[in-house]
């Protein structure tokens, strides 16, 4: 079971996919701001392995635009393949678009055609993990393997943070047989704006200001979508 929503902790993030529009001309318009946004890190690749229940009940929740909606993901930073040095486990749960993420640090594994599900079980047991993530990771399983490149920008105030993402890549993901071979790739640009919900009231400030539409986008969703329209 989930840890309850905690609204003190919680962030808003809004989405925008932007797919009238070269990655360029993006950036240039965030860059043209009244708020300032300059970029904070160096660009980095983000892998995310999302795991759901065997019903996809995570999915579902999602597309049926349920209110109060969970992910379970194992996150990690660099190359996609190969050893995998700090992965992190985290859990989302989202109440609209408030969210909170609970996140823990899992022990090293190895990603290649050789990984399966008893592969993440044996991570989960060697990892320092509380008695209450066995019973949520118990009841899930690989879902989607999916990576982007992301470019961080924050405001000048330093209270909104916006991210690019492209290069999406998605990929099949199961039990075990896992060739990898089987995947798409996405030329749309996501934005994402990211604030602590004591500023919403800012918000509007900034996202009128922004010339992308805002969407209901999650890109587990798109993946798991991406991965049927393959199998059709």
């Amino acid at each position: 079971m989930f840890p309850d929503f905690n609204i003190e902790k919680s962030r808003y993030e809004r989405k925008f996919v932007v797919d009238e529009m070269n990655y360029p001309g993006i950036y240039q318009q965030v860059r043209m701001h009244p708020a300032a946004f300059r970029e904070i890190y160096e660009p980095r690749y983000i892998n995310n392995i999302y795991l759901d229940t065997n019903e996809l009940d995570f999915y579902f929740d999602n597309v049926s635009g349920k209110g109060s909606r969970k992910k379970a993901r194992i996150r990690w930073y660099g190359d996609l393949f190969g050893n995998i040095k700090k992965p992190v486990l985290e859990f989302k749960m989202r109440e609209g678009m408030l969210g909170n993420k609970i996140s823990f640090p899992l022990s090293p594994f190895i990603l290649n055609n050789e990984f399966t599900f008893e592969t993440l079980k044996k991570v989960f047991e060697s990892s320092d993990l509380p008695d209450w993530t066995y019973q949520v990771l118990m009841k899930l399983r690989p879902a989607l393997l999916n990576r982007y490149k992301r470019k961080y920008t924050l405001n000048f105030e330093g209270d909104f943070r916006l991210t690019l993402d492209t290069e999406l890549s998605y990929y099949s993901i199961g039990m075990n047989n896992n060739s990898f071979m089987k995947n798409f790739k996405s030329d749309d640009v996501i934005v994402e704006l990211k604030y602590d919900y004591h500023n919403n009231d800012k918000a509007t400030q900034i996202t009128n200001k922004l010339p992308f539409r805002l969407t209901k986008s999650s890109k587990y969703v798109n993946g798991i979508d991406f991965m049927n329209y393959m199998l059709t």
